[in-house]
């Protein structure tokens, strides 16, 4: 699903399963799918259908990328790190400041 971010280009929705097979790509850059699994399996004790559902889920919304290189299959973020969490940030502000990014920061560097 693309949600506009605060910036107004499109945001593509990740859940945070999808984000953990995500989260091994920005660490490892491009891998195989052997990889990939490897690497998840580091952060979460999923089952490889499970990570292989994440991964085509993420194809589906345009976050990843299959690219064939030396004869293999290598899977690519579509969207770098930076950019998701801003879009996270975005979506928590307009959940609960109705989109006030300034009034979040504050809401985080008070004291209780």
């Amino acid at each position: 699903m693309l949600t506009p971010s605060a910036a107004g280009e499109p945001r593509i929705s990740v859940t945070e399963a999808e984000a953990e097979v995500l989260a091994a790509l920005w660490r490892k850059g491009p891998l195989s799918f052997a990889s990939l699994i490897d690497e998840v399996k580091l952060a979460q004790p999923w089952a490889d259908a499970t990570i292989k559902t994440l991964l085509n889920r993420l194809m589906h919304k345009g976050a990843v990328k299959s690219v064939k290189e030396d004869g293999r299959q290598r899977y690519h973020p579509l969207i770098d790190r930076s950019t998701y969490i801003s879009g996270e940030v975005d979506a928590l502000a307009q959940r609960l400041f109705k989109g006030d990014r300034a009034a979040l920061a504050a809401f985080l560097t008070t004291e209780d």
